[in-house]
């Protein structure tokens, strides 16, 4: 069994700490600075709690450290655990700026440790099948994509003890607004099919969500090479849905995450041939995240987010806030804090 410390639970930790037990591979240990949510850990799934990370981290007792605080807290804090000879599983986004990447970069290698960043849409089933057939060449080049998502953001993302407004998501500085809680799934998966992200156009605003002031609705369009993609997201709406289209030469994929299928139109058939996916709960797809963090701790290879990966993706995450808030284009090879 490996012994994993869950550092931050608010409502993700608590998830990363849920299936992380869930694998049956793993002793977890929950640190937050809240005692009173310590207690209810505890006595809600049996685990070990602990209010001072560093000190749980000189103790030696883990092998593997999630770290779930806010993003301006990620690259520090997964630079510490690698000192003290973790492994360690990074929450999205990788961090609000680059300081200091480069550097847990060279360290994680210096160290021969393993580090992934966890955009959970790479453990998706729908997600991977899409993006295997498309790699593989199934409908030829791809040349266009549209998405669309949206959700009652108070809805689908409670916290059992504190409201959104009062946790990260209030502040860009600390990964708050769509873009880098929301969106940034979708583009980290997106760079994963049709490659990075050149340049973009980012027009966003907050239009509904009470009691912050960061966006809520986004309108992006992004240019990958040759590819076109237009993203537009909200975190408002009533249904909580996502729609996917990619445009080939020889025909178009679309994903309908919210129905769990996926469908093949050809050029020159008039109808959809769909993929069923089997019903899924949430949980379902951390569990796969935690179980591939530990194949990847244990040696073997697995697809997870990479450092490098995410690192792009940060990329898009700044080029869209500094597009947004000056109105023009950005090149994203420009941006550089």
């Amino acid at each position: 069994m490996i012994s994993v410390l869950v550092v931050g639970c608010g409502s993700i930790g608590e998830r990363h700490l849920r299936c992380f037990q869930k694998t049956g591979r793993a002793h977890v240990t929950a640190c937050d600075t809240s005692e009173p949510l310590l207690a209810t850990l505890a006595q809600t799934y049996g685990v070990k709690t602990a209010t001072d990370w560093k000190a749980e981290l000189a103790s030696g007792r883990h092998q593997v450290v999630v770290i779930c605080t806010p993003a301006h807290l990620h690259v520090p804090m997964a630079r510490q655990a690698l000192e003290a000879g973790c492994h360690a599983l990074i929450e999205k986004p990788l961090s609000q700026s680059f300081a200091g990447v480069a550097e847990l970069r060279q360290l994680r290698d210096a160290k021969g440790l393993r580090v992934a960043v966890a955009y959970v849409l790479h453990s998706y089933d729908l997600y991977s099948e899409v993006r295997d057939f498309i790699r593989g060449g199934g409908i030829g080049a791809v040349k266009q994509v549209v998405h669309s998502s949206g959700q009652h953001f108070p809805t689908c993302r409670p916290a059992h003890t504190v409201p959104y407004y009062k946790t990260y998501y209030k502040d860009r500085a600390t990964g708050g607004g769509a873009i880098q809680d929301g969106l940034t799934h979708v583009a980290n998966w997106m760079e994963s099919v049709i490659g990075p992200t050149d340049s973009l156009y980012c027009d966003c605003a907050h239009q509904v969500l009470a009691h912050v002031t960061v966006e809520d609705t986004i309108n992006l369009c992004a240019r990958h090479g040759d590819v076109l993609v237009n993203y537009t997201m909200n975190q408002f709406q009533a249904p909580n849905e996502s729609f996917t289209q990619f445009n080939a030469e020889a025909g178009s994929v679309r994903m309908e995450v919210h129905l769990r299928r996926w469908g093949i139109q050809r050029l020159g058939e008039t109808t959809w041939t769909w993929k069923d996916m089997p019903p899924a709960e949430r949980d379902t797809f951390f569990i796969v995240q935690a179980n591939r963090f530990l194949d990847l701790v244990e040696g073997r290879p697995t697809a997870l987010c990479s450092l490098e990966a995410a690192e792009q993706t940060l990329r898009f995450n700044l080029a869209a806030l500094a597009s947004a808030d000056q109105g023009v284009r950005v090149h994203c090879a420009n941006v550089t804090s």
